[in-house]
């Protein structure tokens, strides 16, 4: 017998399997045509294909920042200071012995009753203090006896010869004293000064100087005591005193009554410090013992001290020369004033008179 075949239900397996896999090669296919076309259409319009990257962790550790400094001022040397006659600022300090040499050329610089210094800038509380403290110095002191002393002179003046004569008169009772001078050649009076004071415990005290010089004005220095300051009429200078302190004609008898009184300050390289005061300021004086000399005088041969006053380099003050005679009561037997271009003018004794003591003039 011949059995024909039929077509296969649905119901049965081979049908369910053969059906099941065209859906699945259909899904297939139709996943590969998405990509397809999502690929074509990012090269058709540069979409970037979107990457995810994964996130960078950054790990940190945070430390406290130090705290701020405050800035460090290092020590810098000293700036060199103007000369000033400018009482470079001290503290003060023992006064030094230098040697002192005496040259074979004459050495010029300042000093004494001659010679008008520039106007200048009051002195500093600072370095007027410390120049106080020299200046208000004891010394022990002896007045010399009232005396006439007169003078040759003789005076260069721009490499022009000159002689004359001057005149120094000293008065003291013990308690004041007065002392007038004046120098002069070819009949001009080319100097005329005068000192009054007292003779106190620092030996001669002045209270006034006038000085007149030939074609300048008269000037004063005034060392008021109520207001313990020195003031002068030409200048707006204004110094403290407070002892000691000398005017340019009373140094030179504050020397003799120092040797006087205490001669042992007169060794050769001594020095004595004095605040002297002008006729526009003042300032410190150091005076400087060369030695004992044998001069010649209108007088004869006398066995003086010779004394310098050297006014520190740079200056325009006059260098001052004194010769004190012991064997003539300490009397300035010779003075010699040598400005700084060279011209000087020499005083040498000619003839003395001794004057009554019971009063000062």
């Amino acid at each position: 017998m011949r059995m024909s075949s039929s077509p296969a239900s649905p119901s049965t397996p081979s049908y369910t399997f053969a059906s099941r896999s065209r859906w699945l090669w259909a899904l297939l296919l139709t996943v590969l045509l998405h990509l397809l076309l999502i690929g074509w259409g990012s090269r058709q319009f540069n979409t970037p294909t979107p990457v995810n990257r994964p996130e960078r962790v950054v790990m940190a550790n945070l430390t406290p920042l130090p705290p701020v400094e405050k800035p460090v001022l290092l020590p810098q040397a000293p700036k060199p200071k103007p000369s000033v006659q400018a009482r470079p600022k001290a503290a003060p300090r023992p006064t030094p012995t230098p040697q002192v040499e005496v040259p074979d050329t004459p050495i010029r610089e300042t000093v004494t009753p001659i010679a008008d210094a520039a106007p200048a800038a009051p002195t500093p509380p600072d370095a007027v203090a410390s120049t106080a403290e020299a200046a208000g110095k004891h010394y022990q002191t002896d007045p010399p006896p009232s005396a006439e002393l007169k003078y040759d002179v003789e005076a260069l003046q721009k490499g022009q010869n000159y002689h004359g004569s001057g005149k120094i008169t000293w008065q003291s009772n013990g308690g004041s004293y007065t002392i007038n001078g004046e120098a002069g050649a070819l009949f001009i009076t080319v100097l005329d000064f005068k000192s009054e004071g007292e003779i106190n415990g620092f030996g001669v005290a002045p209270v006034t100087y006038s000085q007149k010089r030939f074609r300048k004005p008269a000037t004063q220095t005034i060392f008021q005591r109520e207001r313990n300051t020195i003031v002068f009429s030409s200048s707006q200078n204004n110094y403290p005193r407070s002892g000691g302190e000398q005017d340019r004609a009373s140094v030179v008898w504050q020397l003799a009554s120092i040797g006087r009184g205490d001669s042992a300050q007169f060794s050769p390289g001594a020095v004595i410090d004095m605040f002297v005061a002008g006729p526009l300021d003042a300032e410190t004086w150091r005076m400087q013992v060369v030695g004992q000399e044998k001069i010649t005088v209108g007088s004869g041969d006398l066995d003086a001290w010779h004394v310098i006053r050297i006014p520190q380099a740079g200056s325009h003050e006059q260098r001052l020369d004194i010769w004190l005679a012991p064997q003539q009561e300490w009397y300035p037997v010779k003075l010699r004033f040598t400005e700084t271009d060279g011209d000087y003018l020499d005083m040498s004794l000619s003839k003395m008179k001794l004057l009554d003591t019971a009063s000062a003039n």
